[in-house]
């Protein structure tokens, strides 16, 4: 069952978003007159974020390519078939964990659409590339550990990435970024305020919501959050939110910067009845040297998002740690 419902999802992801949507469709309102964005979204993806070269500026898949993406993941199944008893004893996750299907706009060569390239931007001299790494070996960077997933060493907690540490989870950001699993995101609406809370690391954030860019009141430069500081405002049916004052401690995107002077503008724009257009741009003249836009399609889940307890249930932190001394005790003892 869950095969034939990946097929179908893999397949359908495979058609343009000017297909799948009603060009006719009206955004449901809510009671105050907002366009309706309330529900549980989906953002999985297996588009790469960054374009791969050989497409040069071309942002979408031609048809002889979707075709031959569909053989490939066909012929992918079929093998997996004749593996399935002895597939991934030895992995740390296999497919049954994995949640990258490509709901939505498959056909796009990557994620960002700005640059035209779809690469991000260069760094300016002198920013943050690397921050740490998987695994117990110091890398020799410092701290603090400003990556989602990884670390630099195992002495203690401190040298483990974000996520590991249950402060921000590896794709809830902000901005969401499509992982291998976990990639649901609930929003909920009242007249004021929205609310966009991730099912990794169960982060809510609390969106007041303004007349217009020019209204927004800026929260004091002093006032430094590990998920910045978000306001809002509507644009027609779009909802935009812009969140400054990020504390410096996380990474401005991916394993590079500090967040330190990072603005991310996102930008929420429901299309059909099933279907968000999640559009961010990030803009840190302290990492990048021009700011960068994507485009994620968020696709509405049938059912409800469960708490993800990990601050609750955090035991892997400690069998992390305690696994490093007894490979330290045995290395002193020569027995590894």
């Amino acid at each position: 069952m869950k095969k034939i419902t990946s097929c179908f999802i893999a397949i359908a992801g495979l058609l343009p978003l000017t297909v799948l949507a009603q060009n006719d469709y009206v955004v449901p309102r809510t009671e105050w007159g907002q366009p309706d964005l309330q529900g549980v979204w989906n953002f999985s993806s297996d588009v790469p974020m960054q374009r791969p070269r050989q497409f040069g500026d071309r942002q979408f898949l031609t048809a002889e390519e979707i075709e031959e993406i569909r053989a490939r993941r066909a012929a992918i199944d079929e093998a997996s078939d004749s593996a399935l008893n002895i597939e991934g004893v030895d992995e740390s996750y296999n497919d049954f964990w994995i949640e990258n299907a490509g709901i939505g706009d498959t056909v796009r060569t990557s994620h960002i659409v700005y640059p035209e390239n779809g690469q991000l931007p260069p760094l300016v001299e002198g920013a943050i590339a690397r921050q740490g790494m998987y695994g117990g070996d110091t890398t020799g960077e410092v701290r603090p550990v400003r990556i989602a997933a990884g670390g630099i060493g195992t002495d203690g907690p401190e040298d483990r990435g974000l996520s590991e540490r249950c402060i921000i989870g590896f794709n809830a950001g902000p901005p969401f970024v499509p992982s291998l699993y976990n990639n649901n995101v609930q929003i909920f609406q009242s007249k004021n305020t929205a609310v966009l809370m991730t099912e990794m690391i169960h982060d809510a954030r609390i969106v007041p919501l303004y007349d217009s860019a020019a209204e927004i009141a800026a929260l004091s430069n002093d006032v430094r959050l590990w998920t910045g500081d978000s306001k809002g405002y509507w644009e027609g049916d779009t909802l935009v939110v812009v969140t400054r004052n990020f504390n410096g401690l996380s990474s401005s995107f991916g394993s590079s910067g500090t967040s330190l002077q990072k603005t991310l503008t996102e930008r929420f724009t429901r299309v059909d009845e099933f279907t968000v257009d999640y559009e961010f741009t990030v803009e840190d003249p302290a990492t990048y040297t021009d700011k960068f836009t994507a485009v994620v399609p968020m696709t509405k889940v049938g059912g409800l998002l469960y708490e993800y307890a990990c601050h609750e249930g955090n035991y892997g932190m400690v069998n992390i740690l305690r696994g490093a001394r007894v490979q330290e005790r045995l290395e002193a003892e020569g027995g590894l």
